[in-house]
């Protein structure tokens, strides 16, 4: 029996193609998820990487094999995926390894309605049914196979939940990295008084210009350098499968996603007063603030998206961000769309009249360090360190909601974090000044790095 454990991932399927993943043991996933979602259609779509189309198309072979019918919508970002699932009520598989390098493809679940597959929530049951290679079903009629687009869809369904069309002129920059964006962004601002500065939008999986993860500061150089010398209003950088974006204002610097969780949870509570906003426990201590002070109610999560999207359903939120740039609505079926958070933003930069910058400066009330990775060998250990370092301190309040989270009296925090999949230790510091982030975070390294 074949072992999977190194390509099925918590939320998804991840690895090397040709090594790790090949369209054979696609066809197996394909027929594993038939088995779990129990038919009778599926919708599926792809990225821009050169293996998507033949892995995609082995996925639907293996459903169909099971005797379930396969909706093809071929090129998409992942948001539009979930629009699929959501619109149609079927279940879904996008083929996209985000913004993994050129060599990487991989395979994103949900259910009817865009609810997430994870390792408990059928992904397990999946591996081993891979595994141990599912065999076609007796006795039942191939499944049928139908391609239909539905950017057109896609790009009209965000526009009715975001109006732009009454909002003063822009001009902004948006790098699409090569990847899904350069795909979805000219159907999605068709029409809309926005003046958009294309940055490699030609579809090239092997990413010629940058990894297309906007995270990394590297990634943005590029767009912060345009965003300037065009005079524009801002700048927008999507990663590889276009379901994260990344804010830079007028002057190229990057807004925090922290503080667009925090503008966009604003906005939506102006719609909906009173309701829940997920923060997950890495976002900016300013998030749950504004949304108390705004009537909202703040309820703070473990990172990752299945966690998100069930704190969701639990308790009816109407929006959820985290500090990864991927933000969550209940009027997407709950599912993560950078692009509708794009548009918030630029909604809010285009009902007034000042700059990006003076509009978030107010949600911008702490300094952050970002995230610091330390190779460290004995994760538990360093954490049981850090743990024993704080937790006699006055003052100090300790919780491990996700990794251990040290409050100190000062009103300064941090999040010390396990990688899931290398050995590495992820700290996350907050405090009142750049100087604080810096001591803090030099004084816990020293104890993480020993």
């Amino acid at each position: 029996m074949r072992d999977l454990s190194g390509i099925v991932k918590a939320y998804d399927i991840r690895g090397v193609v040709g090594e790790q993943l090949d369209a054979g043991l696609v066809r197996d996933f394909g027929a594993a998820f038939a088995r779990l979602v129990g038919g009778p259609t599926i919708v599926i779509g792809h990225d821009m990487r050169d293996s998507s189309p033949e892995l995609s198309r082995a996925f639907a072979e293996g459903a169909q094999a099971q005797g379930v019918n396969v909706i093809s919508i071929g090129l998409a970002s992942t948001d539009m995926l979930y629009f699929a699932s959501g619109k149609l009520d079927l279940p879904g598989a996008m083929f996209t390894a985000s913004h993994n390098p050129a060599q990487y493809n991989g395979i994103k679940l949900c259910r009817a309605g865009a609810s997430p597959v994870g390792q408990d929530t059928g992904l397990g049951q999946i591996r081993q049914d891979a595994e141990n290679q599912v065999p076609d079903a007796e006795g039942v009629a191939k499944g049928t196979f139908e391609e239909r687009n539905m950017l057109a869809d896609y790009a009209a369904y965000l526009n009715q939940l975001v109006d732009l069309k009454s909002i003063r002129p822009l001009k902004i920059v948006v790098d699409a990295g090569n990847g899904m964006g350069g795909y979805t962004v000219p159907q999605v601002f068709e029409g809309l008084p926005i003046e958009v500065v294309p940055m490699y939008f030609e579809l090239d999986g092997s990413f010629p210009n940058h990894e297309a993860n906007p995270l990394d500061p590297k990634n943005i150089v590029d767009l912060q350098a345009r965003t300037k010398a065009e005079g524009a209003d801002a700048g927008v950088a999507f990663d590889g499968d276009a379901d994260r974006c990344f804010v830079v204002d007028e002057n190229g610097d990057p807004v925090s996603p922290s503080a667009i969780t925090a503008l966009v949870a604003v906005r939506e509570l102006a719609k909906d007063p009173g309701g829940t906003i997920i923060h997950n426990l890495i976002t900016s201590h300013a998030v749950p603030e504004i949304v108390k002070e705004h009537g909202g109610k703040p309820v703070r999560t473990r990172v990752g998206h299945s966690f998100i999207k069930e704190e969701m359903a639990k308790t009816g939120a109407i929006f959820g961000g985290e500090h990864s740039a991927h933000y969550y609505f209940r009027d997407f079926w709950r599912a993560d769309t950078g692009m509708l958070a794009a548009l918030h933003v630029l909604a809010a930069l285009g009902e007034q009249d000042g700059p990006l910058s003076k509009l978030t400066e107010v949600y911008n009330r702490y300094a952050a360090s970002g995230e610091i990775n330390s190779t460290v060998a004995d994760q538990a250990g360093r954490i049981a360190a850090i743990k024993d370092a704080y937790g006699s301190k006055d003052g100090v309040t300790i919780d491990e909601l996700d990794g251990l989270t040290v409050q100190l009296a000062d009103g300064s925090w941090f999040n010390l974090r396990a990688s899931n999949t290398e050995p590495l230790l992820r700290l996350n510091v907050e405090a009142a000044t750049p100087e604080a982030v810096v001591a803090l975070s030099d004084e816990v390294l020293a104890i993480v790095r020993a």
